[in-house]
């Protein structure tokens, strides 16, 4: 019996270490990678010094930016514009206008009509040429937006209503 007893845990153990040893081989999932966006491009407009200082029309020069598809583009251009021009583009001439405007904070758009609150002192130091004129270039590209309204950091402007461009008394020259 003892016998029968050791013959039987043999067998036992011959039947179940080979199956704890046995690997399952899992295989390793293909890394494809990211799917691709692709992006958004948007002309941003600057100051092209040498147009203005010689009279040229227009005063600006446009460059383009890569931005994302599913943002607001409208909004991300104006960021951009704040950013101001990249080193190369500096060193090409082109400027960033602020009129000591700092930020701007409030955007939408409603009928067409888009609305931006400038933040800060914004002044046009009795210049011709502000941030307005950039301002109204930039989103009046977009499809969706044929008039700007600028206010000025205490919400003002000169023509608040109906469907007219407009940019506050503090950028007047």
């Amino acid at each position: 019996m003892k016998a029968r007893l050791i013959g039987l845990f043999i067998l036992t153990l011959m039947i179940v270490l080979p199956s704890c040893s046995r690997k399952e081989i899992t295989p390793t999932p293909e890394f494809i990678g990211l799917p691709e966006i692709q992006m958004a491009e948007v002309m941003v407009y600057f100051l092209d010094e040498a147009r203005f200082a010689v009279g040229t029309e227009p005063y600006e020069t446009g460059v383009i930016r890569s931005l994302h598809p599913d943002s607001f583009l409208p909004r991300l251009a104006l960021q951009a514009y704040f950013e101001g021009p990249t080193d190369e583009e500096y060193a090409q001439g082109l400027r960033v206008v602020l009129s000591n405007c700092t930020d701007f904070s409030e955007f939408t758009i409603q009928d067409e009509i888009a609305m931006v609150k400038l933040e800060g002192p914004c002044t046009s130091g009795r210049s011709t040429y502000t941030i307005a004129q950039p301002i109204m270039k930039i989103l009046l590209q977009f499809p969706e937006i044929r008039y700007v309204k600028i206010f000025d950091a205490d919400g003002t402007t000169e023509e608040p209503f109906g469907p007219v461009n407009s940019i506050p008394f503090v950028l007047e020259p």
